[in-house]
């Protein structure tokens, strides 16, 4: 019996022969004498070349070492190949490929140079690279480093901040309401539908035995937030998002917000957040870390404990008191403080974290998790409320 014919694509290839290509475009130039014999032409030898430049190997270098390919010794070499694979890769193979530039090729230190930031695929982790080498940055660079950053800043605020404002303002309504309010405060489609068991047939009525409606406004902002950043050099992308989280509790008027960023040194950037790019250029990455000084700065601002939610992201390698800071959190639990404590916010999933300080939190009654930036409005709101916290499942 002869064998069906293999499937044919829309590009008239055989299915053996797409597998052929792909397994070629995996392995690399080797692949050909390595038993694919699949040449690659046009498009295909286009993509072959960006790859090898950044994943390809060389001859061995006389000490048993394989090197990496590379992208020449120039922001223009560079620019190009920046360039080429945007114009072959979808936008999240861009920003993984970009990844691995640099950190294996060194590509940090071109990325002092405009024309190599202006051919970037701007993303979380390049805005990190951006903020680490800011200082170094000459003059002509930063205003198109702060360009970057911006685009990235406005992706994220146009994904999360209706969201979170809307999440926030329920859970500030609800936590506003109250039993005993005065007669112009009284919500009543909710007084009704909680009384609906007292109506009187007899009146045509509900006659409430329980009033709902809202606590005064006039005495200002009703709930603080303290957001007690770690700007180590392992937190770069929970940084951006809490910068961006940052200016958007400090547009609600109903919450009084700070931003606090560490490293052994405390920075208050609260007068900031207006903009979360001056924000993130006012953080140092990279430095130490002081945990017990940073809660101690935010524990001296706290001025109505009860009201308060002091949310900690860090990935909790104290370089400081330990004890101390166990001895802190506690102390502010017991002031009535909110305490969150959040080991990352970003979306690379749990982080390498300090063990043995997430179980001492967790002995006070504090959970360390990781949080997505998708879940941190849902986080938010409960502390707000003083509902359990929706901790996502260990893995």
């Amino acid at each position: 019996m002869r064998n069906a014919p293999a499937p044919v694509g829309a590009d008239g290839a055989s299915a053996q022969d797409e597998r052929l290509r792909r397994w070629r475009l995996v392995l690399g130039a080797e692949a050909a004498a390595d038993g694919t014999g699949r040449a690659l032409a046009g498009a295909d030898a286009a993509m072959d070349t960006a790859l090898s430049a950044l994943y390809g190997t060389r001859p061995d270098d006389g000490r048993g070492a394989r090197r990496a390919g590379g992208l020449g010794a120039s922001a223009p070499s560079a620019a190009r190949w920046l360039g080429d694979i945007r114009t072959y890769f979808p936008s999240s193979v861009v920003q993984v490929m970009q990844r691995d530039a640099i950190d294996r090729l060194g590509l940090a230190a071109l990325l002092l140079e405009p024309e190599m930031l202006e051919a970037v695929e701007p993303d979380v982790h390049l805005v990190g690279t951006l903020l680490s080498l800011h200082q170094a940055m000459p003059e002509t660079t930063r205003e198109t480093a702060r360009t970057v950053v911006r685009k990235v800043v406005e992706d994220l605020e146009r994904r999360l901040a209706t969201r979170t404002r809307s999440a926030l303002r329920g859970a500030l309504d609800r936590a506003a309401r109250t039993t005993r309010p005065r007669h112009r405060d009284i919500d009543w489609n909710r007084t009704i539908r909680a009384n609906l068991r007292s109506y009187r047939p007899e009146f045509g009525t509900v006659v409430p035995e329980r009033l709902i409606g809202h606590a005064r406004a006039a005495q200002g902002v009703r709930k603080e937030v303290v957001l007690c950043v770690d700007q180590s050099g392992s937190m770069a992308a929970s940084v951006v998002h809490a910068s961006v989280f940052g200016a958007v509790l400090a547009s609600l008027r109903s919450l009084d917000t700070r931003l606090v960023v560490f490293d052994t040194a405390v920075a208050d950037l609260t007068d900031r957040l207006d903009d979360p790019v001056d924000v993130l250029f006012g953080t140092r990455l990279g430095g130490g870390t002081d945990i017990n000084r940073a809660l101690a700065y935010c524990q001296s601002r706290i001025t109505r404990p009860a009201d308060t939610v002091v949310v900690l992201i860090s990935d909790l390698y104290e370089g400081g008191i330990r004890d101390e800071m166990l001895k802190r959190v506690a102390a502010m639990r017991a002031s009535g403080v909110c305490f969150v404590a959040l080991l990352a916010l970003s979306d690379e999933g749990a982080p390498a974290y300090d063990r043995e300080h997430a179980a001492g939190l967790a002995a006070l009654g504090v959970p360390a998790f990781a949080c997505t930036p998708d879940l941190f409005p849902e986080i938010m709101a409960a502390a707000l409320e003083g509902r359990p916290l929706p901790v996502p499942a260990a893995e």
